[in-house]
């Protein structure tokens, strides 16, 4: 009788599963088929029937079996999914991308943590674990500690452990103590620029300032390996985060804040809040540590909304530099007396009004354009809308409901709207760019897609720089001169709410500035802008708390933002001589 193959099923043949599947059963047939050569030979009365001949095609076949297999284990090791590898319960570390400044300065990056797991089924002694435990990492809540030892299943106990501390966990060789790796995000300048930078959760989303802002991007950079940078100057930064807190500790205040811009691609080169907080520490959520003041805060700002109202008034021809106004008694508005901080109780030119902060003068000025121009250059200047910036937490102001004479009047020097001081320094940037509204932006170069719009004309543009110029060489502003860089900028000084009543000794001081203020209209100018927020000493006026911190940010920062000095001390913006002595008389409100 003849050898045949046994039919299907009457002989188990070696299964294998997995990708290989089908090659290893056919080598494993063929295997089979080597093996049983003996009883075909025998059966054909075959010479083939050595044993050592069937011993060598065995360990043949089971060496090609082993070499494929490895070949398999090799491919899903090093090109499978990295999610993948280790098992269905890892997962990818976080990719987001590091954040730069302007220059290239590393503002945030990703630093590889560990989350520390305890299985306490795995522990022989949990009094002396519990113990070892709180001693390498005295972090460590007791209470979760005890709850995850006192369970029955593994459960994480602390997240953000740092290789040191891993490493000091890890020398107590405690059973049931594991590791996973957590892509944490760190800040390295710790406090600086923080409320602009924001934070990102531990999912690796952003949740506020540019973490937020630009989220997907910052995503899509850290899959690239790139840097994502954004319009910031730390060199600037840290100039301003120095003098503000100088200015703020020195008036005693309860908070204050600060800005520098380019006005005319609307770039944020500086932004500060203070009192600051370190994102790499735990915050106390109760003291509005993480606020951004620049752009979530409302203020009444006072007089440098004075600004504003004789732009417009020069922009519509109702007044130009020597149309007059009585200030010399009060203007009565029904039962209402508006009166100036430092009486003159003379007639004045509209750059009179504008040099002596006269409320009289623009509350006239205001009351005679009317509601309906009022509102339209509000609009225009971006005072009536929330800050077009990327930062989600610029908020909107809250603006009057009617605009009758009395509305009018209050907001010609400040009151009546209260306003974030990013709103403010967008309105400044357009009034000193040649007359466009640019929002304000964090993409290092300025946003390519920003909307701009006209608000006034370039001829009211170079005058109101003129008139920013004379109000710190003559005027309120003078503590904000900085020798040869031609800074010119408006006061503000406002009183604040406390019990439906405004409280002389609870106040806000401010100064909007430019610099420089001469050459071109399209010529490189900055703006800087300082809010001090309840000085507690008096005075309280932002000529005294606010522009002396104007003028040591302009003349610190000059160099790195390219300004030239010129021999002006006491020059107008077109070159006037002023004078030295006439400063010491200008106001300060």
């Amino acid at each position: 009788m003849g050898w045949s193959r046994p039919a299907p099923g009457t002989v188990k043949v070696p299964q294998f599963d997995g990708v290989l599947a089908a090659l290893g059963n056919r080598i494993a047939g063929m295997i089979w088929d080597v093996e049983n050569a003996y009883g075909r030979a025998r059966s054909h009365d075959r010479a083939q029937d050595d044993p050592r001949f069937r011993i060598f095609t065995v360990m043949a076949g089971f060496a090609i079996v082993f070499v494929i297999l490895m070949l398999g284990a090799g491919h899903a090791a090093l090109l499978a999914d990295k999610g993948r590898v280790g098992g269905a319960s890892s997962r990818p570390m976080l990719a987001r991308g590091d954040l730069v400044d302007r220059n290239g300065m590393l503002l945030a990056t990703n630093i590889t943590h560990y989350g520390l797991y305890i299985d306490p089924r795995e522990i022989w002694d949990r009094d002396m674990a519990r113990a070892q435990l709180l001693e390498a990492l005295p972090r460590i809540s007791e209470r979760k500690l005890d709850r995850v030892l006192d369970g029955d299943r593994r459960l994480i106990v602390a997240t953000g452990l740092t290789p040191q501390e891993r490493q000091a966990v890890h020398s107590l060789a405690l059973g049931g103590v594991t590791f996973e790796p957590e892509d944490r995000r760190v800040y390295p300048l710790g406090s600086s620029a923080s409320h602009l930078l924001g934070r990102s959760d531990t999912g690796g989303q952003g949740v506020s300032g540019v973490e937020l802002a630009f989220n997907d991007q910052i995503k899509a950079a850290g899959v690239t390996g790139d840097a994502f940078p954004i319009s910031i100057d730390m060199r600037v930064q840290g100039i301003v985060e120095n003098e503000l807190a100088a200015a703020a500790i020195e008036h005693k205040a309860k908070s204050a804040i600060a800005v520098v811009a380019d006005v005319h691609t609307g770039e944020i080169l500086a932004m500060a809040s203070w009192p600051s907080y370190d994102p790499n520490r735990p915050v106390n959520s109760t003291n509005n540590a993480t606020l951004n003041r620049v752009t979530s805060a409302h203020y009444e700002m006072g007089s440098i909304f004075k600004s504003f109202t004789v732009a417009a008034g020069l922009d519509t021809g109702r007044a130009d530099m020597n149309t007059l106004f009585d200030a010399s008694q009060a203007f009565q508005i029904g039962k209402r007396r508006i009166t100036d901080f430092h009486a003159k109780n003379k007639v004045m030119t509209l750059e009179e009004v504008f040099l002596n902060s006269s409320n009289i003068g623009t509350s006239r000025l205001a009351v005679e354009m009317g509601p309906d121009v009022m509102r339209d250059y509000f609009k225009r200047l971006g005072l009536l809308d929330a800050a077009p910036i990327e930062l989600k937490e610029s908020n909107r102001p809250t603006v009057p409901r009617k605009w009758d004479d009395s509305t009018l009047a209050s907001l010609s020097f400040g009151y009546g709207i209260l306003a974030t001081p990013l709103q403010a320094v967008a309105a400044y940037n357009a009034l000193s760019n040649g007359g466009v509204y640019v929002p304000p932006t964090l993409r290092r170069g300025g946003n390519p897609n920003a909307r701009t719009h006209r608000v006034v004309s370039p001829e009211t543009s170079a005058t109101m720089l003129e008139l920013m110029r004379r109000n710190v060489a003559r005027g309120s502003g003078g503590r904000a001169n900085a020798p040869g860089l031609r800074v010119g900028g408006k006061t503000g000084s406002a009183n604040k709410l406390v019990n439906g009543r405004y409280d002389p000794t609870v106040a806000v001081g401010s100064f909007a500035a430019v610099f420089p203020t001469d050459g071109p209209i399209n010529a490189k100018r900055y703006s800087v802008f300082v809010l001090i927020d309840e000085p507690g000493q008096y005075p309280r006026t932002g000529g005294f708390v606010a522009a002396p911190a104007v003028g040591r940010i302009a003349d610190r920062s000059a160099e790195f933002l390219g300004v030239q000095r010129k021999d002006d001390r006491w020059f107008t913006a077109t070159g006037e001589r002023i004078p030295e002595p006439q400063v010491a008389q200008g106001m300060a409100q």
